[in-house]
Formats: C-alpha cells, sequence, structure tokens
C-alpha cells in the first residue's frame, strides 16, 4: 500500500524534474479498493496528505476534494494490471512535443535510438486522442492488446503505471528523455536493431514485441 505522504513527495518531485509546470499533470495511488488521487486544479508541488481526493475502483468520489477529471486514465491502469500501485500522468515538454506526431511503430509511438526505453519500459504506444476527461481514451487504453507499462496520449503526454512512485517517475523521466532525444533528431537518427532490441526486452522484462514496421 502505498500512503498519502508518498504521494504528496512524489508530486513534488515531478514539479521539481521539470515533468509538471504548473497546474498540469496528475498521480495516483492505489490503497486495497480504494484511489488516493491528487485534486484538480492544484500545482502537484501543493499537495496535502490530508486533502487528496479519493475515489473507488469504479471512479466514484468518495471524499476529500474534487479529483482531477483525469481519474478515467489512472483507473484505466490499474484495471489493466491488478499489480499496478501507482499512476503518474504528466506534460512534459518534449513528450508532448512528441505526442502530436505520428508514432514511430503501431506499437510504440517513440523510436528506439537508445537502449533505455527498452531496458526501463518498454514499448509505449500512442493512444488516440480525446478530449481531457472523456472516458473514450480511458476505453482505449483499456481495450490494447499488448502489454504496456506507459502509454503516450495522442496531443497531450504519457501516463506511466509503476509498482512505487520511484519507479513510475523513473519511467517518465525515461519518456520525457526518449522524445526529446526524438525532437533534437528530427527524423534522422538510427534506431537499434531490432535483434538487440528484443534482447534488451528479455533481458530486462519489459514488453517489446517484434516491429510492425
Amino acid at each position: 500500500m502505498t500512503d498519502a505522504p508518498s504521494l504528496v513527495e512524489a508530486g513534488r518531485r515531478l514539479v521539481a524534474a521539470g515533468l509538471s509546470p504548473g497546474t498540469s499533470g496528475n498521480l495516483s495511488a492505489r490503497d486495497g479498493e480504494r484511489i488516493l488521487l491528487s485534486p484538480s486544479g492544484i500545482p502537484l508541488d501543493e499537495l496535502e496528505a490530508s486533502a487528496l481526493s479519493v475515489v473507488d475502483l469504479d471512479g466514484r468520489h468518495l471524499r476529500g476534494p474534487k479529483p482531477s477529471k483525469e481519474v478515467w486514465l489512472h483507473r484505466a491502469m490499474y484495471r489493466r494490471d491488478g499489480a499496478t500501485a501507482v499512476v503518474v500522468h504528466t506534460h512534459s515538454v518534449h513528450a508532448v512535443a512528441a505526442s502530436c506526431l505520428e508514432p514511430w511503430d503501431a506499437r510504440t509511438a517513440l523510436p528506439p535510438y537508445t537502449p533505455y526505453l527498452p531496458m526501463k519500459l518498454g514499448q509505449v504506444p500512442l493512444v488516440p486522442y480525446a478530449d481531457p476527461g472523456d472516458r473514450a481514451q480511458a476505453e482505449a487504453i483499456e481495450a490494447l492488446s499488448q502489454p504496456v507499462r506507459a502509454v503516450l496520449l495522442a496531443n497531450h503526454g504519457p501516463v506511466v503505471a509503476g509498482g512505487t512512485f520511484a519507479e513510475a517517475i523513473a519511467g517518465a523521466v525515461e519518456i520525457e528523455e526518449a522524445a526529446r532525444v526524438t525532437m533534437l533528431l528530427g527524423g534522422r537518427g538510427r534506431v537499434l536493431e531490432e535483434h538487440r532490441l528484443l534482447g534488451l526486452a528479455a533481458r530486462y522484462g519489459t514488453p517489446w514485441a517484434a516491429s510492425t514496421g
């Protein structure tokens, strides 16, 4: 179980890392049959352990301030994998920029220019655009046929699941770095060979299937 102080500290870390400017982004932790969630409109470095939103696994507001409208994204990640304990959604600038591009592959939005994406996260598919708070996007996440630890929302930003906040934040940082490299290269880079990607995924236990072209 992840406690409220850990969620508050994670919010501060996300802002300090430059991943959630202003009031952007949200994060949550599963606590048994409940989800602790950052409230709507509160900067993540101003969260208080005593003032978090609490919803059930169906997304119903139980107590605390109004939850983030992105509660459905969080619920979708918990429903996909019962081992998921925390979810982080950021609006980091390079990841948002990359989310406005066509995906590199049907299974993963970001080109694997370095070994770190397959090592730390695996494939990160692009989820079609829907307005913020629209349940259709959450339904699209749940409908993904491939195993994922993170997704990139089209024209929006990443959502990362993890067993701990340290793991999820590390994933969000890796997506931002992979996106930054992608934007700097502008499509001119050389991606790693598929046999290397599959080997890295097998060695580190991440979800990476063969490319669809």
